[in-house]
């Protein structure tokens, strides 16, 4: 049975909006921030009486430790904390609490796991799986051609629309995390079959239907993560992949296989969209890997 809302929940709903109006987040962002809120302040409410704005240092500490006992993994409750940060911040700027009750509470320690990611040789068949003779094949080669050429994350993908994209010029104007924009360079490879795809397979998929998203489905409407990541599982099988292939999968190839050819972090950090480089770092991690085991493989000492 679901819980009935705290008395918490119009805070909530205040901080929420707060947060995409000064910073313009996406909302499956909002949505998470949102999830974390309400379960503390079902918490707070039914085993220590209190609302949100009347917690303090010890309660904090004690839905921490019931997250402990409850085994939620590291990165979980390394979010939560920031959730927790992120409002008791807000509510301190307005004058709504005295005092910051997240303050010197740290993080948990997350390890550093490297991003799964794929061989050139790898991509090279996944690249290879779809049956272009047939419009959903020529789309879903389109698809995968762009996300590797590209880097985009799913979502980005999966949402764009017909004007984002200028042939002309090679480059599609993507809106990322946080409402940024960028421009990403396509390439060779993957522009032709971007082209190919909205002159003859598009039409014959949308059959009469208007719509001005670029990806669409048989049915006509706007492709899905969900259908896609599907889509890219059904290929990575039949390419004789092993392990799980995600769409994610394909953006760490993009990565590391710019940074392996010798690209400029800086360079791979905008193409990606990260805001901070250290969230880009972690491929050059992947990237030195790779040249241990080629090391490793070829060099009569190694």
């Amino acid at each position: 049975m679901k819980a009935p809302p705290s008395t918490s929940a119009p805070l909530i709903d205040e901080f929420c909006d707060a947060l995409w109006l000064e910073d313009g987040l996406a909302r499956n962002t909002l949505d998470a921030y949102r999830r974390d809120l309400e379960q503390y302040a079902q918490w707070l409410s039914g085993q220590r009486g209190r609302d949100l704005a009347q917690a303090d240092h010890g309660d904090i500490q004690a839905y921490l430790a019931h997250q402990f006992q409850k085994k939620t993994r590291a990165s979980s409750a390394a979010r939560l904390l920031s959730s927790l940060k992120r409002i008791y911040r807000w509510l301190q700027r307005q004058n709504r609490i005295p005092v910051d009750p997240t303050l010197n509470i740290d993080a948990p320690t997350l390890p550093r796991n490297l991003p799964k990611s794929l061989t050139e040789a790898d991509v090279e068949r996944l690249l290879g799986a779809p049956d272009i003779e047939t419009p959903r094949g020529e789309r879903d080669k389109a698809m995968l051609e762009m996300l590797y050429a590209s880097g985009l994350r799913v979502s980005e993908l999966v949402t764009l629309k017909l004007p984002q994209v200028s042939q002309d010029m090679g480059v599609v104007r993507v809106m990322g995390k946080g409402s940024k924009e960028r421009l990403v360079p396509l390439g060779e490879e993957a522009l032709v079959r971007v082209k190919g795809y909205v002159a003859v397979s598009r039409p014959a998929l949308l059959a009469g239907k208007a719509s001005d998203d670029l990806f669409v489905t048989a049915r006509g409407g706007a492709m899905t993560r969900q259908a896609f990541w599907h889509i890219i599982k059904r290929y990575a099988l039949q390419a004789g992949l092993k392990g799980t292939i995600s769409p994610h999968v394909l953006r760490h190839a993009f990565a590391t296989h710019l940074l392996n050819h010798g690209a400029d972090l800086r360079v791979v950090q905008l193409l990606l969209g990260h805001s901070d480089i250290s969230t880009t770092q972690i491929y050059t991690h992947v990237a030195r890997e790779r040249l241990k085991q080629l090391h490793a493989k070829h060099h009569p000492r190694g």
